[in-house]
């Protein structure tokens, strides 16, 4: 097998396998055929990364912050070094094109370990002067172990989006990939440890939800973060606030682009391209409610249409393509089953709508128009390449109908008015915004939803206060007085 790792999962150091796990077969999406075939994590495989992580965790907190960031600073630069080869493993453990992935996951990876690396000795405390002499400070302590869960979109990026932030804190980390992403993980951990992380600091092992349930469950567990579904947040939420547990979560969206009649048609088409159809589609952030008001509705879908019709489909690797399989069969599917509602329900569809015939899992990137807020397509999370085009009026119309959703985690705005640009995005109930641009995720910004799309932000420099907590020191330079 073209991809097989030396083992399963990556534990104080070193690769560790243990075949009595449940097969996971990787499946690469362009060809449908079997690259690798990994195994869950056993009882006794977690409770080794438990305790790895548990033991590693105090040597590395007592670390300097820039001794921490010095090994954080030399992953980044591997990770630069080696882009070309993380590269290809994601585009066989996703099946994103290359053109895709060479600029968008590994050095996505690097950029965080970089920043979080500069920000690692700057991790302080404050003194706060009180009246008579009294004063108090304040000491910024690791959490301990954290447990990272992914998603299968970005598996090298979240990797180190989690493992980032809580490494510079003085934390430890046990991340568990998707299922489905399983191989970049085991790379990120082997840089950290050849960068000069000691043995334990980040660990990875693989698994289905089980695995995840008893990493979130475990006593030794201090943070959860997760990205993914809706669904799978509810369960992991519910059962780290059993335990107090320090929770970020990094849910779905089902996330509006407003596009005014006097927007720049060929900024308002490349956002909505970028918002439906870069990874196939299988971006949490998407904007695929995409209002345009009516004035130019047709010249947006017409243009639309031009620029979706010279979208290069076929083998990721080829560098020329732009448009890769979905990640898996069954996420095709999914995504497949949402145009049969959509036809079924009245839509008009303007393009695409077909599964493409041959090998691999893919399918044509698919509009529809003439959308109503009712429709199936425009209520649920699809996940896959599919836009809903809407039709509106007025803005005071389209900001209600925009915020009519359960989800709040992005939201976006084309117009030439810089007043209602900053008008519109003061009014989206979402975590995080775009004007005149679309699914742009630096790491010196925060990233992050609102309502049922999540809890907490990731990246900049809010994510260090979810990754450690503050101890409050009152020094009395007086005789203490009491009532009695």
């Amino acid at each position: 097998m073209k991809f097989q790792p030396k083992a399963s999962h990556f534990i104080n150091g070193e690769y560790v396998e243990d075949t009595n796990g449940a097969p996971i077969d990787v499946i690469y999406p362009a060809t449908g055929e079997v690259i690798a075939r990994l195994h869950s994590a056993t009882p006794e495989i977690v409770n080794q990364a438990l305790n790895s992580a548990k033991s590693a965790q105090a040597e590395w907190a007592a670390m300097s912050g820039t001794e921490r960031g010095r090994v954080l600073r030399r992953a980044a630069d591997i990770m630069r070094e080696r882009n070309h080869d993380l590269s290809v493993l994601e585009t066989h453990d996703t099946g994103k094109p290359l053109q895709e992935t060479l600029v968008a996951d590994a050095t996505s990876g690097a950029d965080a370990l970089e920043y979080f690396g500069g920000l690692a000795a700057s991790l302080t405390g404050e003194h706060i002067p009180l009246g008579g002499g009294d004063f108090v400070y304040t000491i910024r302590e690791a959490l301990g172990v954290c447990v990272g869960i992914g998603a299968w979109n970005y598996p090298t990026q979240i990797a180190c989006w989690k493992g980032a932030p809580a490494l510079a804190c003085g934390n430890t980390m046990i991340f568990k990939p998707s299922e489905t992403t399983p191989l970049s993980a085991l790379k990120v951990a082997e840089i950290l440890v050849e960068a000069g992380a000691p043995k334990g600091v980040y660990n990875v092992v693989q698994g289905y939800g089980d695995v995840g349930a008893s990493l979130v469950t475990d006593p030794r567990v201090a943070k959860v973060s997760l990205t993914g579904s809706v669904p799978t947040g509810r369960k992991v939420y519910a059962a780290a606030a059993a335990d107090m547990k320090h929770v970020t979560m990094e849910l779905g969206g089902k996330s509006p682009m407003i596009v005014f009649d006097d927007a720049d048609i060929e900024n308002a088409v490349s956002g909505a391209i970028l918002g439906n159809f870069y990874s196939s589609g299988q971006v949490c952030s998407n904007g695929t409610r995409v209002f345009v008001q009516k004035g130019i509705k047709e010249q947006f879908l017409a243009r639309l249409s031009q620029r979706l019709a010279t979208a290069k489909i076929g083998d990721p690797l080829d560098e020329e393509v732009n448009f890769g399989p979905m990640v898996s069969k069954n996420q095709m599917n999914i995504a497949l089953g949402y145009i049969e509602k959509g036809k079924a329900e009245g839509a008009r569809l303007v393009y695409g709508g077909e599964r493409i015939d041959g090998d691999g899992f893919y399918m044509q990137p698919t509009v529809f128009a003439d959308v109503t807020d009712d429709m199936t397509i425009a209520r649920e999370e699809i996940f896959g390449p599919v836009m809903s085009v809407l039709d509106f009026d007025t803005e005071e119309e389209v900001m209600a109908r925009a915020n009519d959703t359960e989800f709040g985690l992005a939201a976006g705005v084309f117009t030439k008015d810089v007043m209602r640009a900053h008008r519109i995005v003061a009014g989206f109930e979402a975590g995080t915004c775009y004007i005149n641009t679309y699914n742009l995720a630096p790491v010196e910004a925060p990233f992050g939803g609102s309502k049922m799309s999540g809890v907490g932000r990731e990246n900049s420099k809010l994510a260090i206060n979810h990754f450690s907590e503050m101890k409050t020191v009152y020094v009395s330079m007086n005789d203490v007085e009491a009532p009695y």
